[in-house]
C-alpha cells in the first residue's frame, strides 16, 4: 500500500474497523496510515491475525467495517466469512466486510464476495482510496479495484460460469495455494520456501487436498486441477 493519505480534517464520517491479516507489520502499517481518527475517521477497534482470533475480536467489537486479508492461518478469510455468516445478516448494524489482500488471482475474489464479503482491492491500494473504499463498503456500496471487477462480472453475469465448484469450495484458501503449485510441478520444499512454511505444513495440505478430493496422488491431483484450469 503507498503512502497518500488525505486527511479529512473536521470530518463528521466515523467507521469502526477491524484489521485481520497475518502480518503484524502490515496491520501496523494500515493502522497508522488510515486509523488516525481525527483526520480519517476510522477507528481501529481491534486487530487479528488468524481465523480463531479474527472471529473472537470481530463477535466482540461488532466493528462497522472488517479489512480481511484472504490468506489466514486456520482456513483463510472465507472461513472467517463462513462463521461471521450471521453477524453479516444481523438486521440492525451488519459487519461489512472489505478483503485487502496481495492476491489478485480470480480464485481468490471470486471465493471472497461468494462467501459474503462487500469487496476486494489489493494491497497496492493508496491510503487515501483505501479510507474511501472503507466508509463506501460501510455505506452498503461494492468496492473493487479497478481489474478485479472484471473477474466478478464474469462470475456472476456470464451464463457460461458455473456458479459454484462444489469440490474447489471444499479446499481452504491455502489448500488451493498448494494445489496450485502442486499441479505446476512444484517439489515440497520450493513450495514451502515459496509460502513461508514448513515442508511438514505442506505436506500436510496435501495430504488433506488428496481426501477431500478424493484422489490418490499427485498425479491425479495434477489433472484435476489442469481440468479446471487453475494451473
Amino acid at each position: 500500500m503507498t503512502e497518500d493519505t488525505t486527511a479529512v480534517a473536521g470530518t463528521e464520517r466515523r467507521v469502526r474497523v477491524v484489521l485481520v491479516d497475518d502480518h503484524r507489520m502490515f496491520r501496523t502499517g494500515v493502522q497508522a496510515e488510515i486509523g488516525r481518527t481525527e483526520t480519517t475517521g476510522v477507528e481501529v477497534v481491534g486487530e487479528a491475525a488468524d481465523v480463531d482470533q479474527a472471529v473472537a475480536v470481530i463477535t466482540a467489537t461488532r466493528p462497522e467495517v472488517v479489512l480481511l486479508d484472504v490468506h489466514l492461518p486456520g482456513g483463510g478469510g472465507v472461513e472467517v466469512l463462513r462463521r461471521c455468516a450471521s453477524l453479516m445478516t444481523a438486521p440492525e448494524n451488519p459487519v461489512r466486510f472489505l478483503a485487502l489482500s496481495v492476491s489478485d488471482a480470480a480464485e481468490d475474489v471470486i471465493g471472497v464476495i461468494r462467501g459474503g464479503a462487500r469487496g476486494y482491492v489489493t494491497k497496492t491500494i493508496t491510503g487515501a482510496d483505501l479510507v474511501d473504499s472503507v466508509f463506501r463498503v460501510q455505506e452498503g456500496d461494492a468496492v473493487f479495484s479497478p481489474r478485479l471487477a472484471g473477474f466478478v462480472l464474469d462470475a456472476f453475469a456470464s451464463t457460461d460460469a458455473p456458479p459454484v465448484d462444489e469440490d474447489l469450495d471444499r479446499l481452504t484458501q491455502r489448500e488451493r495455494e498448494v494445489l496450485r503449485l502442486i499441479a505446476r510441478g512444484y517439489a515440497y520444499k520450493e513450495i514451502a520456501k515459496q509460502l513461508f512454511i514448513s515442508v511438514k505444513t505442506v505436506e500436510s495440505h496435501v495430504s488433506a487436498v488428496l481426501r477431500k478430493l478424493q484422489l490418490s496422488n499427485r498425479h491425479e491431483l495434477t489433472r484435476w486441477a489442469t481440468a479446471r484450469r487453475l494451473v
